[in-house]
């Protein structure tokens, strides 16, 4: 099993707005890790520092070495003129039968030969998290994951997803404590 994520006294500023002060965590490995918090309070911060998108200005993160990582970020970052089952295919290096099954299991059956710029925002999300959760990984990372799905969906969605990451380590970014409760969250780390 992979070691625990250990981030000490990470500070992180953009020009004079401190974002992030003498911040600690352990994100344990094989379990969902949730950052609860309103916006504004650094969580995707955090998230883009444990991608490497982003370097702290002081601490240290541990932990990361080696690991394969996967993420849902707030934008869907999807290949707009490929279908939705291309997207999750290529990405995931899965092969389309694979893709397509997954996106018929979070309702998206008739939409999932569609390119994706012509998705739906809540279908969008969807391709975006199949992508992510097919995709081989170490570390899953979920930034607001759950953003623009009704109720309905999103309670499908999140089954989905918490039966598809069983033992794998995951970081849920969430302002909405339900999600973190339906999706099993063994920790909860909140920010403010």
């Amino acid at each position: 099993m992979m070691p625990d994520i250990v981030m000490k006294n990470i500070s992180k500023s953009f020009g004079e707005k401190r974002v992030l002060d003498h911040f600690d965590a352990v994100l344990h490995s094989g379990t969902v890790n949730c950052l609860l918090g309103a916006s504004g309070a650094g969580k995707t911060t955090i998230a883009r520092i444990l991608c490497g998108l982003e370097t702290q200005d002081e601490g240290t993160v541990t932990g990361l070495e080696g690991l394969k990582l996967s993420a849902v970020f707030q934008e869907d970052r999807l290949c707009e003129s490929l279908s939705a089952v291309t997207n999750v295919s290529f990405v995931a290096n899965i092969s389309r039968e694979q893709a397509a099954e997954a996106l018929l299991e979070v309702g998206l059956r008739t939409s999932a030969l569609q390119s994706a710029g012509t998705l739906s925002g809540g279908q969008k999300r969807r391709v975006a998290l199949v992508r992510a959760v097919v995709s081989d990984f170490d570390l899953l990372i979920l930034d607001e994951p759950f953003k623009g799905l009704d109720d309905d969906t999103k309670n499908l969605v999140i089954d989905w997803v918490r039966d598809r990451i069983a033992t794998k380590t995951v970081v849920l970014i969430t302002h909405d404590e339900r999600e973190a409760q339906r999706l099993g969250c063994s920790s909860v780390i909140r920010l403010s």
